[in-house]
C-alpha cells in the first residue's frame, strides 16, 4: 500500500513505475508519457539506458498538481 510520504517515514524508497500505475490505476505507458511530457518528475538508476524510478514527493507533487490529495487510505 502506498502512503504519502511523511518526513520521518520508513519506506522512502523511489517507486517503480510499475508500483505508481497501480496505484493511479492506469496502464505503464500513462506513467512513462506523464514523465516524458514532464508533468511527472523522475529519476534514471543505472548505466546505458536504465531504470526509471519516481521519488515520492514527486509523486505527491503530481497528484496536487493533478487536483487529487494523496491519501493513506489510497492503494
Amino acid at each position: 500500500m502506498l502512503e504519502p510520504s511523511q518526513p520521518h517515514q520508513h519506506d522512502q524508497r523511489p517507486l517503480r513505475v510499475r508500483e505508481v500505475a497501480d496505484f493511479l490505476d492506469v496502464h505503464v505507458a500513462t506513467v512513462y508519457r506523464e514523465i516524458e511530457a514532464g508533468r511527472l518528475h523522475a529519476l534514471r538508476v543505472g548505466a546505458g539506458r536504465g531504470t526509471l524510478r519516481i521519488p515520492r514527493p514527486s509523486l505527491d507533487a503530481y497528484l496536487l498538481d493533478a487536483g487529487t490529495v494523496p491519501t493513506a487510505d489510497a492503494a
